[in-house]
């Protein structure tokens, strides 16, 4: 049985992983998981996959195949609150059970804190860090 849980997986700011997107060599070692569903309309975190939670259970396996040699991998949703820790702690925990703990453990998790509600607060209109931010449909949020 996994050792991985909710609560051991770590969290990223959105001023780290915006120094990430933003040095000049990490981009191609991170990879961002977005797993909103229909909520994933107004913006979305500059080079993230899509992957609506509703597709999970069957893009798993692709996703622990694809992202197998990338050094960090984020979640998010929407507040970060669900989905995005739920997909982040099933992903750690089918790499690990597909790929063995010790080669697992090479790979660091995260989820990013305050979901895309948090990022797009401070980045929604810096086109470096976001892309087709729509920025009325934030203001109720």
């Amino acid at each position: 049985m996994s050792s991985i849980t909710i609560a051991t997986l770590p969290r990223m700011s959105r001023d780290a992983l915006s120094a990430l997107l933003l040095s000049a060599t990490t981009p191609s070692n991170l990879a961002i998981v977005d797993v909103r569903d229909s909520d994933h309309v107004g913006g979305h975190i500059f080079s993230s996959t899509w992957v609506p939670s509703s597709t999970l259970d069957v893009r798993m396996p692709e996703l622990v195949r694809t992202l197998k040699d990338k050094e960090q991998v984020v979640f998010h949703c929407a507040l970060s609150q669900q989905r995005g820790p739920s997909a982040a702690l099933r992903y750690a925990r089918e790499r690990e059970r597909v790929l063995g703990a010790e080669e697992s453990h090479k790979q660091k998790v995260f989820v990013l804190e305050g979901g895309f509600v948090q990022w797009q607060e401070k980045y929604g209109k810096d086109t470096r860090l976001t892309q087709a931010y729509v920025e009325d449909i934030w203001r109720e949020y």
